[in-house]
């Protein structure tokens, strides 16, 4: 028998949760590779790279707006990614934004200084960055989507967290990448060295291109095709009968900023106002990134069983009152306490939320409308998040001791989802055929299945 299965419905014909999540998180991995060796970079280099004429901290300013900008064009990626994996399937938009993400990256690695072209230079990396937003706005509700359809009812948290596993291995693979290359001497980390993590993503699109192009698409999506109910555009359906599902992912969505504060803000406070070496605050973020490839299925199989709400908001709450002690132990020098602080906060606490997300955002919408619902409300409120670091580095300016506001902010955060998902619905019990129904969507269903006849 089945350990997916027993004493459980049987799995729908043609899933595989497992090959599902293997795909996801490898694909996942690789994907924000990319997206976050960018955020490394803006943190340590491209405020010397491609704004040298400003001071320091204004230079430092623009460079994390650069990384900001990705996040703008990820509600339009949503939008348009969200509607062909919705109309045509979930498996061409993960295939199609791995390719994107790819090319995006290669052309911010072979991106001539300020120094050498002027101002187009920065011109390029803000439309490059774009790119790379655009990809990203696909990317996590198209393997949240294809996992979930895939999984079994009573473990779909579990086996969506390996989606937000994945990005966490990416984001290792990214840190660890840059650790021997922050250690050069400073003209060649400036001049070449900086680079090579971006050239590296080449091996990237083309082991995740291969990877994703092997995937089956989701049983529950094919159903969904097969039906004799009227298509409809899924962007006006959403719009239409699920707009609150996606004003509550919106919104709750802004816990990602706990994760641009941990690893943009932060280190470049660390590094560039505090003074602290870079090496060490790098492997802050890879111990962490350890602890929560564990901590992410842990959390999203707790979840299965006590259900979605208490857990996330532990992270939630948690994240809030660490992040005070984190910028603290930065701000007075202690490596130790920034160690234990940070792999404490984003190690564990944060994957509370992240190991529950994928799946609770998702079980608000159904099948035919979830990943256009899912990506356009995550990354509205990801937008937001993503300009959390600019918010953070304004506020702060170069003073060292001017976190405590940078810790207020991200508490209000927090605070916002905590409001939303206090009073969504808990959905870790319902069958997946049911999740998102409306009573409006099951009338017309029912009346669309009643006119077939």
């Amino acid at each position: 028998m089945d350990p997916l299965t027993s004493g459980h419905p049987p799995l729908r014909p043609g899933a595989n949760p497992r090959k599902a999540a293997t795909a996801a998180w490898v694909g996942s991995a690789l994907e924000y590779y990319d997206f976050f060796i960018y955020g490394t970079a803006a943190a340590l280099v491209f405020g010397r790279v491609f704004f040298p004429g400003s001071n320091p901290a204004t230079g430092t300013l623009l460079a994390l707006a650069t990384f900001g900008v990705g996040y703008l064009a990820r509600p339009l990626g949503a939008l348009v990614l969200g509607h062909i994996g919705d109309r045509y399937g979930r498996k061409k938009v993960m295939v199609a934004t791995v390719l994107l993400m790819g090319v995006a990256t290669l052309g911010v690695g072979v991106l001539p200084s300020y120094e050498s072209i002027g101002l187009a230079a920065p011109i390029i990396l803000v439309l490059l960055r774009l790119a790379q937003g655009f990809s990203a706005g696909g990317e996590q509700a198209g393997a949240n989507s294809m996992t979930l359809e895939h999984a079994p009812d009573h473990r779909r948290a579990f086996f969506t967290s390996f989606t937000l596993s994945g990005t966490q291995g990416g984001q290792i693979l990214a840190t660890a990448v840059f650790l021997p290359v922050a250690m050069l001497p400073e003209d060649q980390l400036l001049s070449w060295g900086w680079r090579i993590p971006f050239f590296l993503s080449a091996f990237v699109v083309v082991a995740a291109f291969l990877i994703r192009r092997s995937l089956d698409e989701t049983p529950v999506f094919e159903e969904e095709v097969a039906s004799a109910e009227p298509q409809r555009l899924p962007l006006t359906e959403l719009l239409s009968e699920h707009w609150p599902a996606v004003l509550r992912v919106m919104f709750a969505a802004v816990i990602a900023s706990v994760s641009t504060i941990f690893t943009v803000y932060a280190l470049s406070y660390a590094v560039n106002t505090v003074g602290l070496e870079r090496t060490p605050m790098l492997w802050v973020g890879v111990l962490a990134n350890v602890v929560a490839l564990f901590a992410l299925p842990f959390f999203g199989s707790l979840s299965d069983r006590v259900g979605r709400k208490p857990v996330f908001l532990f992270g939630s709450i948690g994240c809030a009152i660490l992040m005070f002690g984190y910028l603290w132990s930065i701000s007075v020098g202690n490596y130790a306490l920034i160690f234990v602080f940070g792999i404490v906060m984003f190690g564990f606490v944060h994957s509370a939320t992240g190991g529950v997300w994928p799946s609770f955002y998702g079980e608000m919408f159904p099948a035919r409308v979830r990943l256009t619902g899912t990506a356009l409300g995550t990354q509205i409120g990801f937008a937001i998040a993503g300009f959390a670091p600019t918010i953070a580095g304004a506020i702060a300016g170069a003073e060292i001791g001017a976190w405590l506001p940078v810790a207020i902010v991200t508490a209000v955060f927090c605070a916002v989802n905590v409001a939303i998902v206090s009073t969504s619905k808990e959905t870790y019990r319902t069958p997946t055929d049911e999740l998102g129904r409306s009573t409006r969507t099951t009338r017309r269903e029912s009346a669309a299945r009643t006119t077939s006849r």
